[in-house]
């Protein structure tokens, strides 16, 4: 089997399952969501996503169908029903189901959905071209949630551009991506936006920030302005499947390149620990 989809305990290929129009997907886009990746059959990372994907249903009052420890040992099995040992591991959780009503029951018990499809992770080492985009999202971005319509506009936005990702920005400070975290390296420090209502609580961003101060690297968290960012030594974008990929042009202008060692460092150490916890 190559695309397997789950369903409140039923499994089969994504093609042949249906979800019912009652689930509250279908109405308001109302849940929660995280990710990783398989490498071997192995999970990687599954203790920080599973962290932050039930830290969301709490936040957002969302009754999940299932308790942490079952849901690993549900993942861990459906991974190895796959052919493919590299694979996009995608599970979801909606608050429930019910006719179309904005307010929900207390006791409305969640949906689980679960999707693992062929993908591996990116190359950490090769630049790419972004563009900035007006970050126009509501202040749940530290919830995964469902609501990814901006996201979607930027990300279609950087492809119509001919690049790779878009740099959300509110007025003149960087926030995020549209699908990663991005931080700038500057004067030997790495610099990310701190953690709050505008961003998510990336899991690559917590491995970013971990891995940098192991290896000698000054880490900060706060606000940093788009000018800061063209100014940057270098500019990463990082996200579970991404690691650290450093940014070569924003909006066309060149931008980055100037510490090519500690990049490489970071890098090096990222790509050791996806190794050490997914090789065989």
């Amino acid at each position: 089997m190559q695309n397997l989809g789950y369903y409140n305990g039923k499994y089969d290929e994504i093609e042949k399952m249906s979800i019912p129009m009652l689930d509250r997907a279908c109405w308001f886009g109302d849940g929660i969501y995280d990710a990783t990746y398989a490498h071997n059959h192995i999970i990687f990372d599954m203790d920080a996503h599973l962290n932050r994907f039930y830290n969301s249903a709490k936040i957002l009052d969302i009754n999940m169908p299932i308790e942490r420890a079952e849901l690993e040992a549900l993942l861990n099995d459906l991974v190895k029903k796959v052919d493919d040992g590299d694979q996009f591991v995608y599970m979801q959780v909606t608050r429930g189901s019910g006719l179309r009503e904005h307010v929900f029951e207390e006791g409305m018990i969640g949906n689980l959905w679960i999707t693992l499809t062929p993908c591996k992770v990116q190359d950490t080492y090769a630049p790419i071209d972004v563009i900035t985009f007006e970050d126009k999202r509501f202040l749940y971005c530290n919830c995964k949630t469902l609501n990814l319509i901006p996201s979607c506009l930027g990300a279609t936005a950087a492809k119509r551009a001919g690049c790779q990702e878009a740099i959300f920005h509110r007025g003149d400070i960087v926030t995020e991506c549209a699908h990663s975290n991005v931080s700038i390296f500057k004067d030997g420090k790495v610099i990310t936006h701190p953690l709050d209502d505008k961003i998510l609580p990336g899991t690559a961003r917590i491995r970013l920030l971990r891995f940098a101060q192991d290896l000698g690297f000054e880490t900060e968290e706060r606000d940093y302005t788009l000018d800061e960012l063209m100014d940057a030594d270098e500019v990463i974008v990082h996200s579970t499947g991404s690691f650290c990929i450093p940014v070569k042009t924003v909006d066309g202008k060149p931008v980055g390149g100037k510490a090519p060692e500690m990049l490489k460092t970071i890098q090096d150490a990222l790509v050791a620990d996806f190794e050490a916890q997914c090789g065989k």
